[in-house]
């Protein structure tokens, strides 16, 4: 085995990044010639052999309810365990990732490369590319240890799937006792959560108060988008934290953002400029967002975004 994937999932189902390293770790087992192999910690109600469909031949699973909560520590030591003869341990470098990977890459004596965007250049040794300064730059990062650990960025290479099914075996590790303790467990539910979001709606002061905040929240419910805000709105406690993207809150990748009423502070665009499109909708000309934007309108949201809510609603009707 060369290539190992974790798989990481929540409430026993995979998350979306997780398919889309997959999809990577497939692709490089393809480069360098060898399969690709992926590992699930927790039990999952999901059917794992559907993997196959990304380009995985086989999933080992640790199915113990202890880690169906994430303790960093506990899972580089079960990954560490499990990785055996692998070489290449890719990862996503969502929050799980982010946390586990370097602990993993001091366990294993691996080098490390987070924020991964595309396959390794192996043509002269393992140069990984990744994104520098929120985005802005890149750096081409060469790997000269024997095992190699790669964190993808979400949304950064996308998923490709075809025909094939894996192989599921259970494999035995130890695990350790976790020094966490889960006192209380608060999600919102009934909505897309901010890091899984192929679409996302959010809003900045312009709206002028937590009464307009129905302009956001239909348009996202009629797209099937999340919602999101930005620092100062969460901070004046018009939408709660767990919506706050930027640097200092949640860093984004969906395929579309909108924002509505944001002017584009550089703390915020940090978090969500690696977005693949985004829209801004803002009636100040000079608004920096305007400058990151692929589509921009010149305009009062009171009036803009009713019109884009009336004529999505009559895209759906036809």
């Amino acid at each position: 085995m060369s290539i190992l994937v974790f798989i990481d999932q929540a409430d026993g189902h995979i998350k979306k990044a997780s398919f889309e390293a997959a999809t990577y770790g497939a692709k490089l087992a393809a480069q360098l010639g060898t399969t690709a192999e992926a590992l699930v910690l927790g039990t999952v109600s999901d059917d794992l052999s559907t993997l196959g469909q990304y380009g995985i031949k086989k999933v080992h699973t640790v199915s113990d309810a202890s880690l169906n909560k994430m303790d960093a520590a506990v899972y580089a030591d079960v990954i560490a365990q499990a990785a055996g003869q692998a070489t290449v341990i890719v990862l996503s470098n969502n929050t799980t990732g982010k946390a586990v990977a370097p602990r993993l890459s001091v366990k294993l004596k691996a080098g490390l490369v987070s924020g991964a965007i595309s396959l390794p250049d192996t043509s002269q040794g393992f140069v990984v590319r990744k994104s520098v300064f929120s985005g802005k730059a890149f750096a081409n990062i060469a790997v000269k240890t024997d095992k190699k650990i790669i964190a993808l960025n979400p949304n950064a290479f996308g998923t490709e799937t075809g025909a094939g099914s894996a192989e599921v075996a259970a494999v035995q590790a130890s695990i350790p006792a976790s020094n966490v303790e889960v006192v209380a467990v608060n999600k919102v539910s009934g909505e897309v959560p901010l890091s899984e979001a192929d679409i996302v709606v959010s809003g900045g002061r312009g709206l002028k108060g937590p009464e307009n905040w129905g302009l956001v929240t239909e348009l996202a419910q009629l797209l099937g988008a999340a919602t999101a805000c930005s620092r100062p709105v969460a901070d004046i406690h018009w939408r709660p934290h767990h919506e706050h993207v930027g640097q200092t809150g949640l860093a984004i990748a969906p395929n579309l953002y909108i924002a509505i009423g944001i002017s584009g502070a550089i703390q915020h665009l940090a978090g969500v400029n690696r977005s693949k499109t985004i829209v801004v909708i803002n009636k100040d000309p000079e608004a920096p967002f305007f400058k990151a934007a692929d589509y921009g309108i010149v305009g009062d949201a009171f009036e803009v975004v009713p019109k884009v809510i009336e004529a999505v609603k009559k895209i759906k009707a036809s």
